[in-house]
């Protein structure tokens, strides 16, 4: 937390500044009060003489008590004692329109680190998520990365935020009213200060749990925006399996669970706020009582004379406005446990490793000119399962090569360590010769364009879809790119065209619109290398007629792997890879490992039928 106020610590600065002035100026206007009550009820009568400053044997603060005391009662004797008042009084409103000032500016001073900080948390988070591995997204649920990016930075803005003003203007308040109650009467601010260790302990017993109960409330909180993701992506399946009454009896389990974790956390912050006062009252009444017998006696705690009605009443007037910083200190030192919770939730992201570093030297390939070799890859995803076992196949330039093989083979896992998704856990993957791990992931990545069996596009225009990913992209470019992948005549029919706003993931077309769009993108990147995985599979014949035309114009001239459903796609692969259980079986052309009459040539039988 700490790193992300540090930028803003010129505002911190001007905070302090002007919350010290604002105490200043708020105990000038208090001492206001004791002239005003000797005017009001002609207490005292003292004749008063005017004081030099550095006169011997007298303090500073008689010197001043005494001169102010002879200005007032020379006001009083010339102009009048209600006019000596109105002096008073609009001295009074000066200091606290002074007050009110430098209060509102240290408020306002404020706004620009509360949201800085929440902005540059939520930045910082959701760059973390761009850097991760796609391994971190498997061990973590969708809805509870998103609860932290919206509850969890809330709860911070709400808890930490909004207390660093607390932090920084109420400790300046309690350090100045002390200051000032010392100077009035150190032996019963000696008293009163007995007080305050019972107080603030008493409060930091009612937050002592809060912080685990938050971190439990967040976490619920994160399990409720996961169903209520995972309800919207299968909604087609709930309501064709008549799974309302199921589904809504979860939500309502979690939602409870949740209420009664927030009830538990906000009973406990209800309680601050009663209790504080009834502790706060609690002094006022025992220095009160303790304060008005020795004026009514004369004499102080150690014998000598004590302060006046008037200048008691100043006290309680201080002490009382002491109350309410450190009410407010205590109540913040309550709500930073809620906000530190959901840091620490945040922070496991923020602080997640990066289990694919790039090296500080990583070297930066300009181009594809030779061959990919995979030789000797193992992997697994937890260290248990081998899902690739040996994996050994050179890709030269500019051939196609399939990858078949039932569900569960690895084929795709295999192709997803080609852009270094993942790490092979043993052999190795190059690139003209550079092991990928010492290649510069960006550079890597230029290389490669991938088209997946599920398309996946943005809630944009159909013009930024295409475009994504490759800088300053024309329009000319954009339409060259989709006529390729045989997109463009279906554009032109949409009412706003290139400029249609497609939905979310693509939803206002069709299967085949949407994996037209993802083979225009990829034209337009014009990689040297190709990843086609699966294609087509999930594509109607009419739609994958149209969709293959426009794959056979993206490969020409370029290095493909292909996984293949459909081995009919892939008959003129210049190598078929077949795999088997995370192994290569079979290996070859379409006519050679059909008259092999091997694992190939049943998968290819049973298509046939």
């Amino acid at each position: 937390m700490r790193r992300y106020a540090t930028p803003y610590l010129p505002y911190l600065g001007g905070s302090i500044f002007l919350n010290i002035f604002s105490a200043v100026f708020n105990i000038f206007s208090f001492s206001f009060v004791i002239p005003m009550l000797n005017i009001l009820f002609n207490i005292g009568g003292t004749e008063y003489v005017f004081m030099d400053w550095h006169a011997e044997g007298m303090a500073f603060k008689d010197i001043l008590i005494n001169n102010v005391y002879w200005y007032v009662t020379s006001f009083m004797a010339e102009h009048g004692a209600v006019n000596a008042l109105m002096l008073l009084c609009g001295l009074l409103g000066v200091m606290t329109l002074l007050k009110t000032s430098c209060y509102f500016g240290s408020s306002a001073i404020m706004i620009p680190i509360r949201t800085g900080i929440v902005r540059d948390i939520r930045v910082s988070l959701y760059n973390k998520l761009l850097s991760l591995p796609l391994g971190f997204f498997s061990e973590e649920k969708k809805g509870d990365i998103l609860s932290r990016m919206t509850g969890d930075v809330g709860e911070v803005e709400s808890s930490i935020t909004s207390s660093i003003e607390i932090l920084i203007k109420d400790p300046i308040l309690i350090i100045l009213y002390f200051s000032a109650l010392l100077y009035i009467s150190p032996e019963l601010t000696l008293f009163t200060v007995v007080f305050v260790p019972p107080f603030v302990w008493v409060m930091g017993r009612i937050g002592k749990t809060l912080r685990k109960s938050s971190s439990q409330a967040q976490q619920l909180w994160g399990a409720t925006i996961s169903q209520v993701e995972e309800t919207l992506g299968g909604l087609r399946i709930i309501k064709a399996f008549n799974a309302e009454r199921k589904m809504g009896n979860r939500f309502s389990d979690v939602t409870e669970q949740y209420r009664r974790r927030v009830n538990r956390v906000n009973t406990r912050q209800a309680s601050a706020h009663p209790v504080s006062e009834f502790l706060g009252t609690v002094m006022i009444m025992i220095v009160l009582a303790f304060g008005g017998s020795m004026i009514i006696t004369g004499k102080g705690i150690f014998g000598g004379k004590f302060i006046d009605a008037p200048t008691f009443i100043f006290f309680m007037i201080i002490l009382y406005s002491v109350i309410a910083p450190i009410k407010e200190l205590s109540k913040a030192t309550y709500n930073i446990p809620r906000g530190l919770a959901s840091m620490d939730r945040i922070n496991k992201i923020l602080k997640a490793e990066n289990t694919l570093p790039e090296k500080a030297d990583a070297v930066k390939l300009d181009g594809f000119s030779d061959k990919i070799s995979i030789h000797g890859v193992d992997f697994t995803y937890d260290g248990s399962r081998q899902i690739l076992k040996n994996i050994s196949f050179d890709i030269p330039k500019g051939k196609t090569i399939a990858i078949v093989g039932e569900s569960g083979a690895g084929k795709s896992t295999l192709v997803d360590l080609l852009p270094r998704f993942y790490d092979v856990t043993g052999g190795s993957i190059t690139i003209d010769g550079h092991d990928i791990r010492d290649v510069s992931l960006h550079s890597l990545r230029s290389l490669m364009g991938n088209v997946n069996q599920d398309p996946i596009l943005f809630n944009d225009t159909i013009f930024n879809n295409i475009a994504f990913g490759v800088e300053g992209a024309t329009m000319e470019d954009v339409v060259a790119a989709a006529k390729v992948a045989n997109a463009h005549e279906f554009i032109m029919e949409k009412e706003e065209g290139y400029e249609t706003n497609i939905g979310d993931r693509g939803i206002k077309l069709s299967g085949g619109q949407r994996q037209r769009l993802s083979i225009a993108r990829a034209i337009l990147k014009n990689p040297p290398i190709l990843i086609l995985d699966e294609a087509t599979a999930s594509l109607d014949t009419e739609s994958e007629r149209s969709v293959q035309e426009a794959l056979d114009r993206l490969m020409t001239s370029r290095t493909t792997i292909a996984i293949a459903h459909r081995l009919s796609t892939i008959k003129n692969a210049d190598e078929i890879i077949v795999m088997k259980d995370g192994e290569i079986v079979e290996r070859g052309r379409h006519e050679q490992l059909t008259a092999l009459g091997g694992y190939y040539k049943k998968l290819n039988d049973m298509q046939a039928l």
